[in-house]
């Protein structure tokens, strides 16, 4: 018995001795350090608004505007249907970056050297199953908004696009064309906005202008 348990012992001494050298053999997996510096702390910008400050606007809105839409909206627009006015637009996270990054690209290859702003206009949606590019109106007759960016052009900032020649077009000289036509003003324009283009055909254009984000009234866990 004795000579078992001894056999035992110098089979368990002899598994625990290779089991130690088997360890001091293996490379040791050095810990990572990142040496890269951390990035830059951002600061908030000067236009973050207290919560408070959110809570007093946003009842602002409840008390002068929602009310008067709602008239306007069940008593002379269509008072056979139902209407509860939209109280915010939101897009995707992922979205507006990609959005960012896009605008970003193709004001570059227009030769844009600086885009100044990102422009909210306030939008109304149509009473209708369709607009005009096929696209079906999800949130009829409610209040939306969309984006387009701008550039600075003699002291002013203008909404662009990209036109089909693939260089930057304003926006107002795009709508105004279309409205009366390539003509005498046109020429003028073309002075006045030396280097860029006046190219409005749509057929080949891009436009720089971002909508279709998600309406509604507001979530009961905001304000």
């Amino acid at each position: 018995m004795q000579k078992s348990l001894s056999t035992l012992t110098t089979a368990a001494s002899i598994s625990l001795a290779v089991l130690l050298l088997t360890s001091c053999n293996q490379p040791q997996k050095k810990e990572h350090h990142d040496d890269s510096p951390a990035p830059p702390e951002v600061e908030a910008p000067s236009n973050i608004i207290s919560l408070k400050e959110a809570n007093v606007i946003y009842d602002n809105y409840s008390k002068h505007r929602v009310n008067p839409i709602v008239q306007y909206e069940t008593k002379e627009r269509a008072p056979e249907k139902k209407f509860e006015p939209s109280r915010y637009v939101d897009f995707d996270y992922e979205t507006i970056k990609q959005y960012i990054d896009y605008v970003e690209q193709e004001a570059k290859k227009a030769g844009v050297k600086k885009i100044t702003k990102l422009r909210l206009y306030y939008a109304n949606y149509p009473d209708q199953e369709k607009f005009p590019n096929g696209k079906k109106v999800i949130h009829k007759r409610q209040n939306s908004i969309f984006i387009v960016p701008t550039l600075e052009m003699q002291g002013t900032n203008y909404g662009f696009y990209i036109a089909g020649d693939g260089k930057a077009a304003l926006i107002r000289d795009w709508k105004d064309d279309s409205k009366e036509g390539l003509g005498a003003s046109h020429n003028k324009k073309q002075k006045a906005y030396a280097g860029f283009s006046l190219n409005s055909n749509l057929q080949t254009s891009k436009s720089l202008a971002l909508n279709f984000g998600q309406s509604g009234p507001p979530p009961k866990t905001d304000f």
